[in-house]
């Protein structure tokens, strides 16, 4: 633990000591909690064990008459600064999961945009009716920078989210997946245990 708090100035190990105490008073299964974190409604969060959270968290579930856990966290997650999760629904994050900075994920948006469904434009955004999918991320996935993951998407285990990409959909396990809409680059070959590169379908190509 010293060694590793040779990189820090003596502010940054105050402030370090004093999250650690946060932790403890407030997340006590927690690993390390950096405040400032905004955390709304955690009676409908189920947060793991050894949690790492970064600076400016936001972690919101939606309000809901019963007791029911609408956000979950798997053990040993990793967040850095400025994560967003929204969960209306259901989001569902596996354990060992690394997500970088700026990342957003949500169960939920103002609106239904569908061709089967009237849109009234004369309602704000705000007051459109909200639509939810439940989002699912699977163990050891890893997440990059400023990745946006939207209602209805889940992430196969073992997968990689390239930095800035919008992920919408269905990513499968072993993966690597990258743009906007995200799409799959690469697979993990078991026979050669290498990432191969694939098509759009994640099939390999010679």
């Amino acid at each position: 633990m010293f060694q590793s708090l040779r990189k820090y100035s003596l502010g940054g190990i105050i402030y370090l000591c004093c999250c650690k105490l946060y932790t403890f008073l407030f997340y006590n299964k927690s690993r390390l909690i950096r405040f400032p974190i905004d955390v709304r409604n955690k009676k409908a969060i189920s947060f793991g064990n050894r949690l790492t959270t970064g600076k400016h968290c936001r972690i919101e579930a939606g309000d809901s008459e019963k007791s029911e856990i609408k956000m979950f966290f798997g053990n040993n997650i990793h967040m850095n600064d400025f994560v967003h999760i929204s969960a209306w629904k259901s989001v569902y994050i596996g354990d060992n999961v690394l997500i970088a900075s700026r990342v957003y994920i949500s169960d939920v948006s103002h609106g239904i945009f569908t061709d089967d469904v009237k849109y009234v434009l004369d309602l704000p955004p705000a007051d459109q009716p909200l639509s939810c999918k439940p989002v699912r991320i699977e163990n050891n996935v890893w997440i990059g920078e400023n990745v946006c993951v939207l209602p209805g998407a889940c992430i196969g285990q073992c997968s990689v989210i390239g930095a800035g990409s919008v992920v919408t959909k269905s990513i499968p396990p072993y993966s690597i997946a990258v743009g906007v809409p995200a799409r799959i680059i690469k697979r993990y070959c078991f026979d050669s245990c290498t990432w191969r590169k694939t098509d759009s379908l994640g099939l390999f190509l010679e």
